[in-house]
């Protein structure tokens, strides 16, 4: 398995150290969210401060741009740093799409993102090879490419792209269409074994494909400490909140439960909400070990799983470096 980092919420004038830091611990990648700050932004300087680190957006949220300004922003990050990023789209929810980005909601989520994927390939092949621009499906008819807007040809033109999900619908997705699959922090082992797993190898075959063309990114919630012990429910709570993201809840048989933690969300009474996640649930969702044994325990719980792994916490260079460099050597 392949370890990344996050490049946690930050100003910008704070990435280069964090993305030198990051390649000078041994971090094989960085990935950027789109939460309190602009996922690309940090790319150029990510690009520019480091020599071998694989950099990509987890995620920048695809239905709150077009596929036009999306193309162009990732064939200049893939050409800056000589074929180092990865674009990681996703969907988000429809209230945040409808009422935070001002966006329309689709009508199929998958259809959309299925033809995001493909307009942006088309972009790239007309840049690469010349090939008239003609790209026609329900939400996007793209046939206008002029020399003027066209930036040409580029050495590392195969951008990989990434898709998150928490339900079996994107990731049959990227079986069919992407380059890789955004685990989201809200798994199991089960539940990417039972569900996750078997639905990209799905999409996969219907194209000819395998399991491998297919790059699976898993970002883990840990605990090494009793203080980091109630941050950990509250995320789990929060997202089982979350109705689209019931099923890996159900999957395990508490489905009750993330009703309830649905009516305390609604209601605002998030101070509620941690104590309903229980120790089971919290060793289901979390892998809970002292820091020596966090990478043995990694390991053993998504070997084979995972080809690119993350954990649910910030690196900040000068904080837990001997954790960090003990758990890269180990997992090696």
């Amino acid at each position: 398995m392949k370890v990344d980092t996050t490049l946690p919420p930050t100003h910008l004038n704070a990435v280069p150290e964090l993305a030198r830091a990051a390649e000078a611990i041994g971090f094989d990648g960085i990935w950027t969210t789109e939460t309190q700050h602009d996922p690309f932004l940090p790319g150029p300087l990510i690009a520019e401060h480091t020599s071998g680190l694989r950099f990509g957006t987890a995620v920048a949220i695809g239905f709150a741009r077009s596929p036009a300004t999306m193309a162009y922003t990732a064939w200049d990050l893939a050409q800056a740093s000589k074929g180092r990023f990865i674009l990681g789209l996703g969907t988000q929810v429809k209230g945040h799409i409808e009422r935070r980005f001002g966006m329309p909601w689709p009508a199929s989520v998958v259809g959309k993102l299925r033809e995001q994927i493909g307009a942006l390939r088309a972009y790239w092949r007309t840049w690469q090879s010349g090939e008239r621009l003609n790209f026609r499906g329900e939400y996007y008819k793209l046939t206008l490419m002029s020399p003027f807007f066209n930036p040409g040809p580029i050495e590392h033109p195969e951008i990989p792209i990434y898709i998150a999900g928490v339900n079996t619908g994107l990731a049959h997705l990227a079986g069919e269409a992407a380059d890789g699959f955004h685990v989201h922090p809200l798994n199991s082992p089960r539940y990417l074994r039972e569900a996750i797993i078997p639905a990209i190898e799905a999409g996969a075959a219907q194209f000819g494909r395998g399991l491998t063309d297919v790059a699976v990114a898993v970002s883990a919630f840990v605990v090494t400490a009793a203080e980091e012990e109630q941050f950990i429910r509250q995320q789990i709570a929060f997202y089982a909140s979350t109705p689209s993201y019931r099923k890996v809840f159900e999957l395990h048989g508490w489905e009750e439960i993330a009703g309830r933690l649905s009516r305390l969300a609604a209601r605002g009474q998030w101070g509620e909400m941690p104590g309903l996640i229980s120790d089971e649930m919290l060793a289901t969702f979390a892998v809970v070990a002292d820091p020596q044994d966090m990478p043995y325990a990694l390991s053993e719980r998504y070997g084979g799983l995972a080809d690119r792994l993350g954990l649910y916490i910030p690196f900040r260079p000068g904080e837990r470096d001997e954790f960090w460099r003990h758990l890269l050597k180990e997992m090696a």
